[in-house]
């Protein structure tokens, strides 16, 4: 394991130093009563320049859609991967990486805040649809509401100073919380910031997803299906189909015909064309002097966008590449094969900004000098997926796999409309109907489940051979089953009750709670912004002031600024998975 760490950076004021003792009602209507008088000859001090001579590092984070490690130099021989081959030989290549779940939004709720998405409650893929016409399948729409002392990591180094940006997808299920980015949709990822302030971009590749499979030609009455054949056809234009069919390795899983080699293929190009994203920014980087002092980490949500991978607890729907190219080159072309989780990009990406890791992660640091020593087990968690409802666990160390089904009465093929619409899927279904699917895909299909499944990934690595009753891997069996018991303890389970009680529990009568008005008190010439509801976040702004900024300790007051008649200082506040509360404004 390589021990790589930025140099230290002068550390921020503990985010802890918050007022904490709220004013009751009428001391609150006095003070703001008084506020106008007291701030009439002095405004709050604008935060320090930021220093272009600072050693923090910037981050880029690039997560491309449904991929697995499709790529030449993690061995793929029908890659055609120039880019990311490229950077892999100035990059550290992680060969055991695994998300938290096999579909997109749960595993990017867990990502962002270093915790399982069943402990946050976030676990049932979707909890509001975002495409018009397309419910989720859950009770009602709704943001999950995450443990109170839950914060995304962005927010944090934003509060820390860091310019943080997106370019759109966010997708955690609790929500956008407005204080987690700068831009949300930043036309660049670190162009639009003050000159010289550290940025932590977070770039999503949209063109690997499972839905740029689905055919370009035809017309359907389907709205969904018509909106994405046309959104493909305008997307993937001027993409080469470089892959030959034949050449594509089918999984045993699979039924082996020409639709299904075409989707296969079409992973394969959509990749090879998605990359050229990913050198555009590398050269964005390199054109504006920023490759010496940027970390570059290139991951992708969940494995590959079909059957049985995407959606699964398999390998082939957890298992993602991984890249981290330092600033200095550092471990450039080696490889380290440590087990790493999905929350541990939280903590590891902290930490390199030297920043403190929250109590509240369940993940650890991968890299630096204070990286944890290596992870004997990775976990993952898949539930409801739209309309259809499941549970599942799963345990991996670095040679088994153990999974436990909480639902062994049903198949694992059920009919999902967004998926079924893949030419795969329909040929999976005809298989099914013709009794020609080969036996590890008639197992997929069977109306039950073994409760409990164990596989050897060294000797099995498409996880088809179940060892669960095999005597010869018992004590596999017992100590895997004894690791996720231990890991289902600490983190908790939202799904250990019907999703509509959870529900209820984080909007009481089923609708969605308010976070409280902040409350300004100002005392010994400092502004202190409070809100009553626990766990809220608080942003505030002034006049002619278009972001929010991240309240994290008390407002100092100074001399007014020559000629400034009055200005007004705005406060918001926001729990995750809550409405936001009102703007409170005090012109002084």
């Amino acid at each position: 394991m390589h021990s790589f760490r930025a140099p230290r950076a002068k550390q921020p004021e503990s985010l802890g130093k918050q007022c904490h003792r709220s004013p009751d009602r009428l001391r609150q209507r006095c003070l703001v009563a008084f506020i106008a008088l007291l701030l009439a000859s002095c405004t709050t001090q604008e935060p320090p320049a930021v220093d272009p001579t600072s050693t923090r590092y910037n981050v880029l984070l690039v997560v491309f859609e449904d991929l697995s490690p499709r790529i030449g130099a993690y061995g793929d021989p029908v890659a055609h991967t120039p880019v990311l081959d490229a950077l892999t030989q100035e990059s550290v290549r992680y060969t055991r990486v695994f998300t938290t779940a096999g579909v997109c939004a749960p595993s990017r709720s867990a990502l962002i805040t270093g915790v399982h998405q069943q402990t946050l409650g976030t676990q049932h893929m979707r909890t509001r649809s975002p495409v018009p016409g397309l419910r989720g399948g859950g009770p009602i729409e709704y943001d999950a509401v995450p443990p109170p002392t839950v914060r995304a990591f962005p927010e944090l180094l934003r509060a820390a100073g860091y310019y943080t940006s997106n370019n759109g997808k966010t997708d955690y299920q609790f929500g956008t919380p407005f204080l987690i980015w700068d831009d949300a949709a930043a036309p660049h990822p670190w162009r639009g910031r003050p000159t010289g302030q550290p940025f932590f971009a977070m770039v999503n590749i949209m063109t690997t997803h499972e839905s740029h499979l689905w055919p370009t030609e035809g017309q359907s009455d389907n709205r969904l299906v018509e909106f994405i054949r046309e959104r493909n056809q305008r997307e993937l234009k001027d993409k080469q189909e470089r892959t030959d069919p034949a050449r594509v390795t089918v999984p045993p899983y699979l039924p082996d015909t020409p639709a299904v080699r075409a989707d296969i293929a079409r992973q394969y190009d959509n990749l090879s064309f998605a990359e050229g994203q990913l050198a555009t920014l590398l050269q964005d980087l390199k054109a504006d002097g920023l490759e010496a002092e940027t970390l570059v980490i290139v991951t992708t949500d969940h494995g590959d966008g079909l059957p049985r991978m995407k959606r699964s607890l398999y390998d082939s729907g957890l298992h993602v590449p991984m890249l981290v190219r330092f600033p200095d080159r550092r471990g450039a072309g080696q490889v380290d094969d440590q087990l790493v989780s999905f929350v541990d990009l939280a903590p590891t990406i902290l930490s390199y900004a030297e920043q403190p890791v929250p109590s509240f992660v369940q993940g650890q640091v991968v890299f630096g000098t204070d990286s944890a020593a290596r992870r004997s087990y990775v976990y993952a968690a898949m539930d409801r997926h739209d309309e259809v409802p499941d549970r599942l666990r799963a345990a991996r160390d670095e040679r088994y796999k153990y999974i436990r089904n909480f639902k062994p009465q049903a198949p694992f093929f059920r009919p999902l409309s967004f998926r079924d619409q893949m030419p795969t899927m329909q040929a999976i279904w005809r298989a099914h109907a013709a009794g020609t699917a080969p036996p590890a895909l008639a197992a997929l299909l069977s109306p039950n489940r073994p409760a409990e499944e164990l596989y050897d990934l060294q000797t099995d690595p498409h996880e088809v051979i179940n060892l669960a009753k095999d005597p010869q891997h018992h004590e596999t069996l017992i100590r895997l089953r004894a690791a996720y018991d231990a890991f289902a303890a600490r983190a908790g389970d939202a799904s250990e009750q019907p999703e509509a009680k959870m529900i209820a529990r984080m909007w009481p009568g089923m609708e969605q709670p308010v976070t409280a008005a902040p409350v300004v008190d100002v005392r010994a010439g400092r502004v202190h912004l409070t809100s009553p509801t626990p766990g809220a976040a608080i942003g505030y702004r002034f006049s002619g002031q278009q972001n929010w900024r991240v309240y994290t300790q008390p407002l100092v007051l100074a001399e007014e600024s020559p000629g400034q008649e009055s200005t007004v200082l705005e406060a918001q506040a926001e729990r995750y998975g809550y409405e936001r509360s009102a703007v409170v404004s005090v012109p002084f």
